[in-house]
């Protein structure tokens, strides 16, 4: 899993071995605010093996179309992100990431598995690995049950 700068890792080198909330990103959809929210979760529980990890995707209505430079300038500037962001991916149909081959397979609080619905949409995974939660879009990052699910993960 590439950085956004283009160089190679994987989610592992992204988090640090920390526990994660990896969201799919977009620089121009009604919920790209949420950035606010998750900059701040990443401030907040950073230093209690936490990180947020930005996934930019350009499937739900072109709302991630810029270029790596463009989207790391606009999340920068915009927002003030400092939390790690991957290279621009798909996260549905036939050309999904290996990553979010894994993360969809994970049931939400309803219990439905499957396709990212839309940008912003939230897995929480472990420190080893392990996807411990899915938090549909508009799920706002200080959501009650979202903040317990990292509180319950943290040291």
């Amino acid at each position: 899993m590439a950085r956004l700068d283009g160089t190679s890792g994987t989610l592992g080198d992204l988090t640090g071995g920390k526990t994660a909330l990896v969201v799919n990103v977009a620089s121009k959809c009604g919920l790209t605010p949420q950035y606010t929210g998750l900059e701040e979760l990443q401030k907040e529980y950073a230093g209690r093996g936490f990180t947020v990890v930005g996934v930019p995707c350009n499937q739900f209505m072109g709302q991630e179309p810029g270029s790596a430079e463009e989207i790391q300038e606009f999340c920068s500037t915009t927002y003030g992100v400092s939390f790690p962001l991957t290279e621009k991916i798909e996260v549905n149909g036939d050309g999904r990431h290996p990553l979010y081959a894994a993360l969809t397979e994970t049931a939400d609080a309803e219990g439905a598995a499957g396709d990212v619905q839309w940008n912003f949409e939230k897995f929480l995974v472990a420190a080893d690995g392990s996807v411990v939660g899915r938090f549909r879009p508009t799920t706002d990052p200080h959501d009650p049950a979202l903040v317990a699910a990292i509180e319950s993960r943290l040291d």
